[in-house]
């Protein structure tokens, strides 16, 4: 029996890189593509260039490739500007756009995803053609 092997695994970009979690399913051949989840923020900025930082060393092992940067704003100055100047400097794509949404704070209080919470709504038709586009291109060998 093959063990499991999600199609999809996500961190928390800041506590991942703090303790270097993020990098175990690289190495162990769990993850072919990583996808950086990033505000404009210094901080997550900074720590998601660790992370493109630590899978380029991991490039010569054939462990993964930064498939690109999904920027979750906070709605804060020259955000877009500080997420492209980012992109561009590490010649990576941003995949996604997810805007700030109350929605999604309310669902978490009720230990929902908002798209579990009400998947008509704006946002979560955002997450679900994120979700369909990352696995058509997938399977697609994109």
């Amino acid at each position: 029996m093959r063990p499991f092997q999600p199609d999809i695994v996500l961190y928390d970009v800041l506590g991942d890189v703090v303790c270097g979690g993020f990098a175990a399913p690289i190495r162990e051949g769990y993850a072919e593509d990583v996808l950086i989840v990033t505000s404009g923020e210094k901080m997550a900025l900074y720590a998601a260039n660790n992370i493109a930082s630590a899978v380029d060393n991991f490039a010569d092992r054939g462990y993964a490739k930064v498939r690109g940067i999904i920027l979750n704003r906070r709605n804060i100055p020259q955000e877009t500007e500080k997420v492209e100047a980012f992109a561009r400097q590490r010649n990576l794509q941003i995949v996604a756009d997810i805007p700030r949404s109350d929605a999604i704070n309310t669902f978490e209080e009720q230990g929902m995803t908002v798209i579990e919470g009400d998947r008509s709504l704006p946002i979560s038709q955002r997450f679900i053609k994120l979700a369909q586009d990352l696995l058509k291109d997938e399977h697609h060998g994109v």
